[in-house]
C-alpha cells in the first residue's frame, strides 16, 4: 500500500506540474490549442495554473522531507476539490466527454487522502 500511495502521489505531482507549466508559463496560443477556454478566461488560467502548482508541491513535499506530512493530506483535499470543479465547468460547457481525466485523479486523490490518513500499513497483518 506504501507503494502505491507514493505512486499516486508522484503521478499526481508529475501530472499537476505539467498542468501548471502549460497554465502559467507556455504561451497563451500554445495553451489554447489544448485548452479552447483559455483565451476566454485567462484569469481563470491562472488562477488554476497557481492552485495546480501549490498542489503538486503540497501533495509530495510534506510527505518526502517529512516535514508536516499531513500536509500531503490536506493537498489531496484541495485536488479532490480542484477536479469536482474542473468537472463541473468542463460539463457547463458542454464538454462533459472531457472529465474522464478528473475523475481519474480525483481517484487517485481520494487513494492519497484516505491511505495517507489512515496510515495504511506496508505489509498487511497475517
Amino acid at each position: 500500500m506504501h507503494i502505491a500511495l507514493w505512486v499516486a502521489q508522484a503521478l499526481l505531482a508529475l501530472t499537476f506540474i505539467w498542468a501548471a507549466y502549460t497554465k502559467l508559463i507556455q504561451p497563451i496560443e500554445e495553451t489554447a490549442k489544448m485548452l479552447p477556454w483559455a483565451k476566454d478566461n485567462p484569469g481563470l488560467l491562472v488562477f488554476t495554473g497557481f492552485v495546480e502548482l501549490i498542489g503538486a508541491l503540497g501533495i509530495i513535499l510534506p510527505s518526502a522531507l517529512r516535514i508536516q506530512p499531513n500536509l500531503s493530506i490536506m493537498a489531496a483535499y484541495g485536488i479532490i476539490a480542484l477536479m469536482i470543479s474542473a468537472a463541473v465547468f468542463h460539463i457547463s460547457r458542454g464538454e462533459g466527454s472531457l472529465i474522464g481525466m478528473n475523475i481519474f485523479f480525483l481517484l487517485l486523490a481520494v487513494l492519497v487522502a484516505w491511505g495517507r490518513s489512515k496510515k495504511a500499513p506496508i505489509i498487511p497483518k497475517s
